[in-house]
């Protein structure tokens, strides 16, 4: 069985064991300090995770069956509340910096849906070759740094299993 088959077998598994709680997940792959994970809530709806933790924080790229991508950064350092937003920069290695320009601040993370186009898949891209990843705020201070060792293949599993979920038809355990 090739990763690919496994990937499918664990994301299908997961989905028709049920949840019992909001969320229910299954890794499906790890390397150095990235798990790439397919989650479940309980609605029914699914999505695929790689993330690369510290302890109290996470930097997490999530996919989703309609392809949407999201970046989640997260510390229990953090106390947003709800409705706020920010603009934030992200810098990979030593390459120009990328603008997050209205992320949500949201309880005790940053999220940011990445824009479908060419430069979405370019900053994937890059946190794939790249060695660390530095969260700045607008004004280019540091926030936190994340290391990117084992992203690549990391990336690699979590854009399998975002094809397979993609594939994925509610109701429909033949597919």
């Amino acid at each position: 069985m090739d990763f690919r088959q496994a990937l499918a077998a664990a994301v299908f598994s997961s989905v028709a064991a049920g949840s019992a709680s909001a969320q229910q997940s299954e890794v499906v792959f790890s390397y150095k300090h990235w798990q790439v994970s397919i989650v479940e809530w309980d609605d029914g709806s699914v999505g695929c995770v790689a993330e690369v933790k510290a302890p109290g924080e996470s930097f997490s790229i999530w996919t989703f069956p309609d392809g949407a991508v999201q970046l989640q950064f997260y510390s229990t350092g953090w106390e947003f509340g709800e409705g706020q937003t920010a603009d934030l920069g992200v810098q990979i290695d030593r390459r120009a910096p990328w603008s997050l320009t209205g992320a949500e601040l949201y309880q005790n993370s940053v999220l940011f849906y990445l824009p479908d186009s060419t430069a979405g898949g370019t900053f994937v891209a890059e946190v794939a070759r790249g060695n660390r990843l530095y969260l700045r705020s607008d004004d280019g201070s540091g926030v936190k740094d994340y290391s990117l060792a084992g992203s690549s293949a990391s990336i690699g599993a979590l854009t399998d299993c975002g094809a397979v979920i993609a594939k994925r038809t509610p109701g429909n355990p033949f597919n």
